[in-house]
């Protein structure tokens, strides 16, 4: 790592950004994590409230979470081999294919409901119905079977210019687009279906990140050959050299959908007590703000990288148990292990859902790669900047000057 850091500095010619533009970096990071979180999760109780079968959410159990870093461990040394093995030019090309149909979809499908409230009551919305369908008479089968309208059209064409855009230029503000897009729709979409479920998630994963970051080099590897828009970026040299500033302060996405799956969850569970409260939620999102700020003091204090969940994960924890504590407005068993409603239940193993569930369009595989990786460079002017997982997804300039 110490290496790595004197090719960047040499790369960056010794650059420290100014007070200002660190200050206007972190705090739009900061900004911008927050809007997923607090509108995933408001989205998420509609979401969990539909009878629908094809809008219903994928949940994770207790067991999925307990079973999440061993799966992802056994994905993640398998990357690890698949890099060793084929050219990294070509496993990019295919990646960034991937993620641009992903990235079209999730902008699609975040632009959805705002679409319905602009266009007026006079717009001609037409139907229309995508079917596939195999064999004939009683032996038919559905293959595909998705329905959309103008609105879902016209949602799409402003997505993929915004993934061509992606694609050829591979621009910041693209970037953040698809980034702000995967992770609202990670939160909305997946749930758990209660707060134990959560904090063996929340717990595994940290002891999964501990493990192959400092444990071995496989994360190292694979991250630096890993080119994705999963991260949210924000140049520390805007105020210099304006939006072809190349400078970046980066927050893994990993950092954003993991404990923002685990607050939308808290918001379930305080519409579920019908008390017109929303306590359990406030308190996991002030939490959140705490975490985050606490992480990015600390870096500067001591001008080194910082985990950012070893405060999010007790913060969002911490916070809403002592305020159970104070309230006691439930027996302490039922917080824990208050069920959500049935929903779809997810598979950690699939790596795509039926084409008629297509708005979902692999959350369960996305949702892997959020946890797998999550930027730490700031300062990096090249394409692809250097990786890790949540865990150290925020650093300071300081580290490289």
């Amino acid at each position: 790592h110490d290496s790595l850091s004197s090719d960047a500095l040499n790369v960056t010619a010794k650059f420290v950004a100014t007070a200002e533009g660190t200050a206007l970096a972190y705090g739009s990071l900061v900004f911008m994590a927050l809007l997923p979180i607090f509108f995933g999760a408001l989205r998420s109780v509609t979401c969990s409230k539909s009878k629908n079968a094809a809008d219903m959410p994928e949940t994770i159990t207790s067991r999925d979470a307990a079973r999440f870093p061993i799966i992802a461990s056994c994905t993640l040394f398998g990357l690890y081999l698949f890099f060793k093995v084929f050219s990294q030019e070509y496993i990019n090309l295919l990646l960034s294919v991937y993620f641009f149909a992903l990235g079209v979809l999730a902008m699609s499908h975040t632009m959805s409901p705002l679409m319905s409230r602009i266009f007026p009551d006079s717009f001609p919305n037409k139907q229309f119905q995508l079917l596939f369908t195999q064999g004939s008479g009683e032996s038919k089968e559905e293959i595909v079977n998705y329905e959309f309208d103008t609105k879902n059209l016209v949602c799409l064409v402003i997505s993929s210019v915004v993934g061509v855009w992606y694609l050829l230029k591979k621009h910041w503000i693209a970037n953040n687009l698809f980034g702000l897009a995967f992770a609202l729709n990670g939160v909305e979409l997946l749930h758990l279906n209660n707060v134990s479920t959560g904090c063996i998630l929340l717990g595994g994963l940290f002891v999964y990140d501990v493990f192959w970051v400092f444990g071995t080099n496989v994360m190292v590897t694979v991250a630096r050959s890993f080119e994705a828009p999963i991260k949210l970026v924000f140049p520390q040299d805007l105020l210099e050299k304006g939006l072809d500033a190349s400078n970046f302060a980066m927050l893994g996405l990993g950092d954003i959908v993991i404990p923002g799956i685990f607050i939308a969850l808290l918001l379930r569970f305080d519409v579920s007590l019908k008390k017109n409260s929303r306590t359990y939620f406030y308190s996991s999102f002030l939490a959140y703000i705490f975490g985050l700020g606490l992480t990015i003091f600390v870096m500067h204090t001591f001008k080194h990288a910082q985990p950012a969940l070893l405060y999010l994960v007790p913060a969002c924890i911490g916070f809403p148990v002592l305020v159970f504590w104070v309230v006691r407005n439930v027996q302490f068993v039922d917080f824990l292990v208050h069920l959500s409603p049935p929903l779809r239940r997810l598979r950690l193993t699939d790596t795509c859902v039926p084409f008629q569930h297509l708005h979902h369009f692999s959350f369960s595989s996305y949702f892997l790669f959020f946890s797998w990786f999550s930027p730490v460079a700031p300062s990096s002017p090249s394409p692809t900047p250097f990786l890790r997982p949540p865990l150290l997804s925020l650093i300071s300039a300081a580290e490289l000057s």
